[in-house]
């Protein structure tokens, strides 16, 4: 038996004013979420994409076309609903911050380790308030409480659909610090992807690259892109 898959039954997406920022109507018809929630936007620019992903279907309802909507879905359905331990998910990152764990040899990863990280510590106690300190090695060695404190304080101001986008950022780049730094656009976001894969890319100088290790990080990279961009529209108006 087929699988069977939703088809386009409206004519024209529109955005429209809601009680709750901006709302997009399929020929009238108010979008809902899975969980049969409205679809209520943050900002206009925001609503605005999603009527595009929606406008964009043909005949048949193609969800992987529709990053905007899923992200929004994700905001509505799953972070509104547990906030706080989304937030303290996220924020845990903090005490175990990929840019702190340090390569012991060979002395040129720990130099390019070095320069590519201890830049975006120095940016995270300037614009975060917060220094993390590096440990050579892989075992855990807590940062400062009152450090973790204040990232977790950062991490819980953030609203669901911010904070639905910032669950990719720091998840697919194991670093909260790098997390704040692509939703504040301290850097480009292909050059923050790249920092946060440097072990991954020494190791593809040294031994040459995997062909499936290599999909998988372009899959991962244009997430965090979108992530990006997600973080973008939530903050637009």
């Amino acid at each position: 038996m087929s699988e069977w898959k939703a088809k386009r039954f409206w004519k024209a997406a529109a955005v429209v004013q809601a009680e709750r920022g901006f709302a997009v109507e399929l020929d009238g018809r108010g979008v809902k979420t899975p969980a049969k929630q409205a679809l209520h936007l943050p900002t206009l620019a925001m609503a605005e994409a999603v009527a595009l992903e929606w406008d964009a279907q043909e005949n048949i309802i193609n969800p992987n076309t529709m990053p905007v909507t899923k992200t929004a879905n994700a905001a509505i359905d799953k972070v509104m609903v547990q906030h706080g331990e989304v937030a303290d998910m996220l924020a845990a990152y903090g005490d175990s911050d990929l840019l702190c764990y340090r390569a012991e040899a060979p002395e040129e990863l720990v130099a390019r380790q070095i320069e590519q990280w201890d830049p975006m510590l120095d940016w995270a106690e300037e614009r975060l308030a917060v220094r993390l300190l590096p440990r050579t090695g892989v075992m855990h060695i807590p940062q400062d409480p009152k450090a973790v404190g204040l990232l977790r304080d950062q991490t819980h101001a953030l609203d669901p659909f911010e904070l639905a986008a910032f669950h990719d950022l720091v998840s697919l780049s194991g670093s909260l610090v790098l997390g704040f730094a692509a939703a504040s656009g301290a850097r480009p976001a292909d050059e923050l992807w790249n920092i946060s894969r440097l072990d991954e890319l020494w190791q593809e100088e040294q031994w040459g690259k995997d062909e499936d290790a290599t999909a998988l990080a372009l899959i991962k990279r244009d997430a965090f892109l979108h992530a990006v961009r997600m973080f973008g529209l939530a903050q637009a108006d």
